[in-house]
Formats: structure tokens, sequence, C-alpha cells
């Protein structure tokens, strides 16, 4: 399954009671809401050191997938668009990889110099 393919299925459960603008809304919550679940789950694991169910967590991200899905669907965005988008920009920044102590722009090139 690629992203399309993802999206189109996550838009077969859409709420039809919403409007356009109330399914943007719920949509882009929902994203901070299961986001949040996520970040409260790998707290967990890697601040008290507890086990986290994997499975648990795979359903979290896939609650945050379908959210962004939704989003991205609302603003008329198709998945792979994104994708795309995002790759191109991490190329941009990033073009032989992430490397932490490259400077990345004017911002950086005057703290990197004065170190």
């Amino acid at each position: 399954m690629n992203l399309n393919e993802y999206q189109r299925a996550a838009l077969r459960t859409l709420n039809p009671a919403l409007d356009d603008r109330d399914q943007l809304l719920d949509a882009a919550m929902g994203l901070s809401e299961e986001a949040a679940e996520v970040l409260g789950l790998v707290r967990k694991r890697v601040f008290q050191r507890r086990d986290v169910d994997v499975v648990r967590l795979s359903e979290e991200l896939g609650d945050v997938l379908w959210c962004l899905a939704v989003t991205a669907h609302s603003l008329g965005l198709s998945l792979d668009a994104v994708a795309l988008a995002n790759q191109a920009k991490l190329a941009g920044r990033h073009p032989d990889g992430f490397k932490p102590n490259r400077p990345r722009g004017p911002e950086d090139w005057s703290r990197s110099h004065s170190e």
C-alpha cells in the first residue's frame, strides 16, 4: 500500500455528519491528541524504563497517520505530495545526509565560526 492508497482508505471512515471545516478541525486536533499519546508511551519507555507494548504504539502511530491523511485531504493535499515536498526540503537542508555540526543557514554560520 502506498500513501495515496492509504489516504483513500482512511477517507472512507470520515464522519459524514461533519462539514468540510469540521472535518479539518477534527483531524487537525486529533493529530495533536494522537501524537501526544505516542509521546506519552515514548516517555514511559525512556524516562520510566517501562515496557511499552509495540502493538499499542503501532496503533497510536496509525491513529496519527489517519489524522494526517484526513488533515492533508481537507487542505487539498495528497499524502504522496506531502511526503515528496518534505523529502525535497530535507534533501535541500541535508544534501549529504544529516551532519550534526554542519551550519544550516546564516543564523548558524556566525555561531559556528565563533565557537
